[in-house]
């Protein structure tokens, strides 16, 4: 009787260990310190796992690149899927508790990585093809915003997509906004994956994809202004944005080549040396973070500034592998607990969100392919740029969850946008290939897809 009662209790407390453990709050359990812990690390092993076998699957069979795998992975664990068929196992492996740590991880890993992304960027092929990254850089904002302009009105009409009240111009801001992003840490671990990393068309995609989503996040504070944040929001986001880019281009190689010289002179780069570009990257981030642009672009700006060479490559061999395994997949499942694809749920509603989504792919792989055109590529360069502009993923869900969250938009239009940035982001690579990439790799323009992705995948 006494060793069933001890294996009852041992089964009781097993059972136990992913409830809450903290003092009882309003006639309920809070969270203690233990049980955020015991969270975390079960939702990171649950969160690799699934990104391992989702993106194998998606190299295996479909020929997308590890990092779309992923993207599905995240969507896949939130309430579209697990969520949906097994409710309580969802709820009792995600509880809405700890997602702020999850955010925070988040953060931190698609920073990190659009930092080791900046290192890599090649200005002289910036400066060679500056007319060409301008001219789709503003194809790719303008032509959203004038479609943004024709479908708002009509999208008005629709009960439930927009907030009551909302007036015609923040509505067309906002959806010119999500038209107008280009996924860029998605873009540019789809450079990375497809070998495009140094070469001229990579590095004018992901400028003029920089660009874009700079000027979507500038447009989404202005419309968080007026729509009752004050223009305070507007103002800092926008002008600190300018200063601090300004500051970083002008300034930062200049401020940063020490330490470039320091590797140099050493050979490798020292734990101390390590400190402090970490402890640089993480300010980074923050002042861009705090000024209402992004922790993103902090760390891309600083990586674009970091010393060449040695130190660049000793950053990427210390950094990379723990970034790409285990920071930057919390990014997407974050994403993918705010991810219903649920709501679009009668012919109406799926008839409007395939033309959004219609709409969304004419405005931004059709504006950039004729902008690259008109800049002098040739036909099938600028419907490689075309494809990869195109694509939308998770930074897309980053500022339609922002919209939910502060009442521009409604759950329907924001599973509508959703759908929108799951489409253009798992056609991108395919479509690259069909257009350039494959033409390419047979003539030797563009080397073989790196074995270190396809390998890095499983």
């Amino acid at each position: 009787m006494m060793l069933t009662d001890l294996l009852n209790d041992a089964v009781r407390v097993a059972g136990d260990i992913l409830s809450a453990h903290g003092p009882a709050v309003n006639a309920a359990k809070s969270f203690a310190p233990s049980d955020y812990s015991i969270h975390f690390f079960l939702q990171l092993a649950v969160i690799i796992l699934a990104c391992r076998v989702f993106g194998w699957l998606g190299q295996k069979f479909l020929g997308q690149p590890q990092v779309v795998g992923e993207m599905v992975a995240g969507v896949v664990l939130g309430p579209s899927l697990l969520g949906l068929l097994f409710p309580d196992f969802q709820a009792l492996l995600f509880p809405k508790e700890t997602k702020n740590v999850l955010y925070a991880g988040a953060q931190l890993g698609v920073g990190l990585y659009m930092f080791l992304v900046g290192t890599t960027l090649r200005l002289d092929h910036f400066q060679s093809k500056g007319k060409s990254a301008f001219g789709v850089s503003m194809a790719g904002i303008i032509v959203p915003f004038l479609i943004a302009t024709a479908i708002t009105p009509f999208l008005l009409t629709v009960p439930g997509l927009f907030a009551p009240g909302i007036s015609q111009s923040n509505a067309t801001l906002f959806m010119g906004a999500c038209i107008a992003l280009t996924a860029f840490p998605m873009l540019a671990r789809i450079i990375n994956e497809r070998g495009l990393a140094n070469s001229a068309l990579g590095t004018l995609t992901l400028t003029a994809g920089a660009f874009d989503d700079a000027a979507s996040w500038c447009v989404l504070a202005v419309v968080l202004a007026t729509f009752g944040g004050g223009p305070g929001i507007a103002v800092l986001a926008i002008g600190g944005g300018v200063l601090y880019a300004a500051f970083i281009l002008v300034f930062g190689r200049r401020l940063l080549a020490p330490l470039g010289r320091m590797v140099e002179a050493k050979g490798e780069m020292s734990t101390g040396i390590l400190a402090i570009t970490m402890m640089f990257f993480c300010l980074s981030a923050f002042l861009t973070d705090a000024i209402g642009i992004h922790a993103v672009f902090g760390g891309f700006l600083l990586g674009v500034a970091m010393p060449r060479g040695l130190f660049t490559q000793e950053i990427k061999r210390k950094v990379e592998p723990l970034a790409l395994v285990l920071l930057v997949p919390m990014f997407f499942t974050y994403s993918g607990l705010n991810t219903r694809m649920d709501m679009v749920n009668s012919v109406p509603l799926l008839l409007i969100a395939l033309g959004v989504l219609a709409a969304s792919i004419l405005a931004k792989f059709g504006a950039c392919w004729a902008a690259a055109r008109l800049a002098g590529e040739d036909n099938r360069t600028a419907l490689g740029i075309g494809a990869l502009m195109n694509s939308r993923g998770l930074m897309e869900l980053i500022i339609i969850n922002i919209g939910l969250q502060k009442g521009i938009i409604g759950p329907t239009l924001f599973s509508m946008l959703v759908l929108m940035a799951i489409v253009t982001t798992v056609m991108a690579t395919p479509l690259f290939e069909l257009v350039y990439g494959r033409k390419a790799r047979q003539t030797g323009e563009l080397g073989a897809v790196p074995g270190s992705m396809a390998a890095g995948a499983v």
